[in-house]
Formats: structure tokens, C-alpha cells, sequence
């Protein structure tokens, strides 16, 4: 028996892995002939696809790989010394084989029905299993395809045992220190093609979605990924009952011209009433954590925020907007796409079956489109929802800057705000740009290359504790992003876009906390986590104003197309703002809340915050929003603010899913 170099058990895998990589490889190409790219669709780049499709095999190869080798590390179930070793390692093959063939026969029926890939929300017919045997058995040719299954496995054991007879009676026993060198090596290989790429973030399903082309992405992705992604997401559907019922309370809310229940037409093709002369630019400021009730603008006695405030005198400023939940992700989702995210477990961008939205965005025709944040867009898979549904965007992350990062979230909101005013000032055409801050954020970083011209200050604890900060670096974090935001509004003013331009400036979420010393309690129980600033800001553009009815995060879009002067279509929950057809109807003034941490679900609406526990009405409260005093309504008003709440949150899951982009 003479010596070999590499461990007969890391053959035996490499090699199986290979084949299967190459199988794999081929059902791609296969999908590619079978269901050939839909006529009109964007142009599909194929070569990144296969190349992601490569990686995400790779990955399930990986995983499949791995299962064996640690089972084969065990002394007792060692493949190529222990007979009862190579029976576990041939029946783990046959389990993980048969599992191969079933999930691609499976997608592949799935796709060609629905064209869509494998996903979670298949298992909701195992709640009605025989309709779905029945329906399986009418419309596929089963005993075709488990013949197929049959002889696909008897091969595909064949070559395994034929590998393994082959390597087994070539094998050595290694010894010194490659005994641990190769078996460490193989394990960081895996571990690599797992992970998936070099960097601070994995391999995601929503990479797959960063191809700016549905069919694209079906075609990079495997059974496997789309499966297990989804998975958690399964039970994220809606009832269409409930829907239909709540169908004309919103169909009213939202203005739709031509209602109808049964198709759940919720489409409003909007034309300006006076078209823009000029069309203005749009920079719509995503303010991280920006709490309203710890700014100025709401009249904190520690006067965190006075450049802002003092933009807001010169704008159009709402004191009581509302985001639809708490968390950044949750936030982006409500701005681009205008509909709250109401995902029960995770936020919905991670959701596959939720990442093909219509936004209001694309309705910027002969717009550049530029979305701007400091840091990587790959947490909670935000880079897929905005690059599969904003067309022609222009992602500016955290290597194209000059500037040097600071902390986890990339570079400092100034530079951030200077690199972006600089790329804007370039623009030759109308633009539209998005700024995701970050800052105002733990670890409440603020760079020494700013502590000459930005002072700290101190304050003493109790007083921050009255007004809402938990910290001194809280608080001086906030003061920091007005220094910023001023930093950039200065900067921008020196530039010819400037006069031509609506800034926007929304909170993506507020912030928690005992608003107690300025605020009535339903304000610190419930609200201040949504309670954020919105302020648009155009000099010579839009008179200044200030408004205190209740409006949306949602409404950001909607109400920037508008003062753009041009038609859009919107077909979610935001609304223009300023047209005063909600302006000068009370009954509209209203904002969603969506609390998952508390499973709770409400309204504000008259001053009044309603709220209950989602899926049944228990827990049900009601408080004012303007004093302690105890607040009695009637049967009949409990009863609207409760079908408000439902219409609201029935919609939203509904819209989640059915707001494809066309």
C-alpha cells in the first residue's frame, strides 16, 4: 500500500461534491431551455447569473460536503476503515440524493405553475394535503417522474460506490503533520464556499435580486436557497376576506377613482394639475433615529436640533408624522415602497416573495436615481430591494468615497453629506437621490476631525433623563446630526443645484423613551419609537407652512412626485400630502401603527391613539394624545377606530405581496 497525499475520505467527498456541482450546474442550463426569458423583459445577464447560480451550489455542495466529513471525524463511523462507517456514509448520500432530486423536481413543477423558484410558502398546502395530492396527481405526470427519481437515484449511488471501491483500494494512512493539515484545510474550504465571498457579509439570497431582472435572479438561484430563505416567511400571507372587507374604508382613505373589490384596485394614475416648469430635483434625507420629541422643533428644553428647526421655518414641516414601525429596515422599506412593513417574524426586505415592489421612484422618468449611505447596503438585504425594483440606480457605498470609515457603519454623516453634495452638484440632468444616515446611532461615533468645530457639552443626568436621553453620548450624537445637516444644507446652498431642489428630511424610526417632562404618557408608552420630523425644504420652491395632522412615513414619495409636478402611479398606502384634497379632509388625517415587539397593532387618529393585540381584538386601549385624563369613548367609536386599524393592517399584508413591480 503506498502512501497518497490527500486523506481517502477528502477524495471521496471532493469528488461527489463535484459531480453534484456539475449536476447542478446542468439542471441550470436545463432551467434556461425550459423556461426561456419572458418577451419584453429587461435584458437578462447571463453570465453573472450562472456565476451567482455557481456560488449558491457551491454553497448547498458545501454544506452536504461538510455533514459527511464531521460524521466521518467520529472514530467509530470512519468511512474507509469502519464497515459500519462506509453503511452511515452511504445512507447519509442516498438521504442527501434523494433530498436533491426531490426539491429540484419539485421547483421545477413549481416554476413552470407559477413561475416561481421553490419556496416556504408551498408548505401552506400541507394544511390542506389532499386537495393537494389530488390536485398534484391530476396535473403532473407522477409516475413519470417518480420512475425518473427511481433511476436518477440508482445512478447516482452507482458512481458513488464505484468512486468509493476505487479511492478505497488506493488509500494510505497518513502521518506527521499533514494528518491535521488536510482535514483543516478541506474544513476551511467549506467553511469558505459556505460563507460564500470574501468580506464582512455572506452570500445572501438577495444578492440574487441585485441583477436588476426578475429572471435573472430565478435563474442564479437554486431550490435550496430560495427554499430555506423563505422559509421563515411562510406564514406571511394575508386574508383575502378580511381584505375584501376593509377594501372600501380604504379605497376611500386613499382616493381610488374607479373602486373595485373584486380585482382589490387600489391603482391611482395621478397627473399634476400644473405640470413643473423646470423639472426640480429630489434629495430625500432618511434621518437615522431622528426622535421628534428630543429636537427642537418640538420644543426640547435642551435644543438638540436648532439648524434644523430653523429649516423648518423656511419649509413645509409636519409635526406629527408617524413611521409605521420601529427599525431602520423597516423604515427604508415604508419610504420607497409606501407600504408599511407588517412582516410577523422578520422585516420584509428579507422576505423572497415580497422583493418585487412598485415604487414611486421609477414614476421619475428622465431622472438620474442615486442612493447614497456611508456604510454597505447588505444588512437586512436592502441592496436587493432597491436594485430589483428602482430602475438605472446608482448605489454609492462606503469604497467610493474618499473619506475613511469611523465605525461600523462606514463614514461619518458629514462626509457622507459631502461626498453626496458633491456627486450631486455634477448632475447634468433632473435627479432624484436618497441619503441614508447613520450616526445617530450606538456607538454614537463622532470624529475627531469634527470635535474643533463641533463642541461637546455636558449636561447633567437628571436633566437628560427628563428630556429623553439615556446618555451624554446620545445626546451629543443627536446634536450631531444638526451639525451635520448643516453642514451639508451649507454646502449644497454653494452649488447651482440647489435653487432648483426639495430636500426632504424624514426619520427612518424614532427612539423609545420617557418623553414624560414635555409629553402626555401615551406618547412614552407608545409612540415616541414612531414619532419622527418631516420637512420639505425648497426656497422659492414651496411656501413655508407648518401642519399638525396626523401623516405617514408612507406619504414621502407620493408628496415629493407631487411637488415635482409630474404623474405617477401609486398604488400602496402613501398619499400626497399637500394636495389639498387631503389637506381639507379631517377624516383623512390618519397614521398606522405597527408595533411587532408588542404584537400590537393601532391608529392615531383625532388626538386619540388606538391600539389591540394583531389577529383578535383583546388588549384593547385607547388614550389622548394631548392630556392624562382618562379617555371614555362610545361602542360606535371604538368600533370605527378598530375597523380603521383593521383596514389598515389587513391592506398593508395584502400590498406586501401584491405589489409587484410592472
Amino acid at each position: 500500500m503506498r502512501k497518497r497525499s490527500v486523506p481517502a475520505q477528502i477524495q471521496w467527498l471532493f469528488q461527489i461534491g463535484m459531480l453534484l456541482l456539475l449536476i447542478m450546474t446542468a439542471l441550470r442550463v436545463a432551467f434556461l431551455f425550459v423556461f426561456p426569458a419572458p418577451s419584453g423583459a429587461r435584458p437578462v445577464p447571463y453570465a453573472q447569473s450562472l456565476f451567482l447560480g455557481l456560488r449558491y451550489d457551491a454553497r448547498m455542495v458545501a454544506v452536504a460536503c461538510l455533514l459527511l466529513f464531521a460524521t466521518g471525524l467520529i472514530p467509530a463511523l470512519q468511512p474507509f476503515r469502519k464497515p459500519k462507517g462506509k453503511k452511515v456514509a452511504l445512507a447519509l448520500w442516498f438521504i442527501v440524493f434523494l433530498t436533491f432530486l426531490l426539491f429540484y423536481c419539485v421547483d421545477f413543477a413549481n416554476y413552470a405553475y407559477l413561475t416561481e423558484r421553490l419556496n416556504g410558502g408551498l408548505l401552506n398546502y400541507m394544511a390542506d394535503a389532499r386537495t393537494s395530492m389530488q390536485m398534484i396527481w391530476q396535473t403532473y405526470p407522477v409516475l413519470r417522474i417518480v420512475l425518473i427519481i427511481i433511476a436518477s437515484m440508482f445512478l447516482m449511488m452507482w458512481v458513488v460506490k464505484k468512486l468509493y471501491a476505487r479511492i478505497a483500494a488506493r488509500q494510505a494512512v497518513l502521518t506527521g503533520p499533514l494528518r491535521i493539515v488536510y482535514p483543516v484545510g478541506f474544513f476551511l474550504l467549506l467553511a469558505f464556499l459556505i460563507f460564500g465571498r470574501i468580506g464582512q457579509y455572506p452570500l445572501r439570497w438577495s444578492d440574487a435580486f441585485t441583477l436588476g431582472n426578475d429572471y435573472a435572479s430565478n435563474v442564479a438561484l437554486n431550490p435550496f436557497q430560495s427554499f430555506f430563505s423563505s422559509l421563515k416567511f411562510r406564514n406571511a400571507t394575508y386574508n383575502i376576506a378580511k381584505v375584501k372587507k376593509a377594501y372600501p374604508e380604504m379605497a376611500y382613505y386613499l382616493g381610488v377613482n374607479r373602486p373595485d373589490s373584486n380585482t382589490l384596485n387600489y391603482t391611482r394614475a395621478i397627473q399634476p394639475a400644473t405640470p413643473a416648469a423646470k423639472a426640480p430635483n429630489v434629495v430625500v434625507v432618511i434621518c437615522e433615529s431622528f426622535s421628534a420629541y428630543k429636537s427642537s422643533m418640538e420644543d426640547n428644553p435642551l435644543n438638540t436640533t436648532p439648524f434644523f428647526a430653523s429649516l423648518c421655518k423656511d419649509g413645509v414641516y409636519f409635526s406629527r408624522c408617524f413611521t409605521p414601525s420601529y427599525g431602520t429596515a423597516r423604515g427604508v422599506w415604508a419610504t420607497i415602497t409606501g407600504t408599511p412593513d407588517v412582516g410577523l417574524t422578520k422585516t420584509s426586505s428579507r422576505n423572497p416573495n415580497a422583493v418585487n415592489q412598485h415604487t414611486v421612484m421609477n414614476d421619475f422618468k428622465g431622472y438620474e436615481k442615486h442612493y447614497f449611505i456611508g456604510g454597505s447596503l447588505s444588512w437586512a438585504n436592502i441592496r436587493g430591494l432597491l436594485t430589483n425594483n428602482i430602475k438605472d440606480l446608482r448605489l454609492h457605498e462606503q469604497d467610493d468615497y474618499d473619506a475613511e470609515k469611523i465605525d461600523v457603519w462606514g463614514i461619518s454623516d458629514k462626509n457622507l453629506f459631502l461626498e453626496a453634495n458633491k456627486a450631486l452638484s455634477k448632475q447634468t440632468k433632473p435627479f432624484i437621490a436618497v441619503i441614508q444616515t447613520a450616526d445617530n446611532h450606538r456607538p454614537y461615533t463622532i470624529p475627531e476631525e469634527d470635535k474643533k468645530t463641533f463642541k461637546l457639552q455636558q449636561v447633567s443626568k437628571d436633566s437628560l433623563k427628563r428630556y429623553g436621553f439615556e446618555s451624554l453620548d446620545e445626546y451629543n450624537a443627536f446634536r450631531y446630526t444638526d451639525f451635520c445637516y448643516q453642514q451639508f444644507i451649507e454646502a449644497a446652498r454653494k452649488e447651482a443645484y440647489f435653487s432648483n431642489t426639495i430636500f426632504i428630511f424624514v426619520g427612518d424610526h424614532g427612539i423609545g423613551g420617557d418623553a414624560g417632562g414635555m409629553l402626555p404618557l401615551v406618547w412614552t408608552q407608545d409612540l415616541t419609537a414612531m414619532h419622527v420630523p418631516l420637512l420639505f425644504y425648497a426656497p422659492g420652491l414651496i411656501a413655508p407652512a407648518r401642519y399638525g395632522m396626523n401623516v405617514s412615513q408612507v406619504d414621502v414619495l407620493p408628496t415629493a412626485a407631487g411637488l415635482a409636478g409630474i404623474p405617477y402611479t401609486n398604488t400602496t398606502l402613501g398619499r400626497d400630502i399637500l394636495n389639498p384634497a387631503f389637506l381639507n379632509n379631517p377624516a383623512l388625517h390618519a397614521s398606522f401603527i405597527y408595533n411587532p415587539d408588542k404584537q400590537r397593532i393601532g391608529v392615531v387618529k383625532d388626538s386619540v391613539f388606538y391600539s389591540y393585540g394583531i389577529e383578535q381584538r383583546v388588549g384593547e386601549q385607547a388614550a389622548s394624545m394631548l392630556n392624562n385624563d382618562k379617555l371614555n369613548l362610545t361602542p360606535a367609536q371604538r368600533d370605527y377606530y378598530y375597523n380603521l386599524t383593521e383596514a389598515f393592517y389587513q391592506t398593508s399584508r395584502y400590498m406586501l405581496l401584491n405589489n409587484k413591480a410592472k
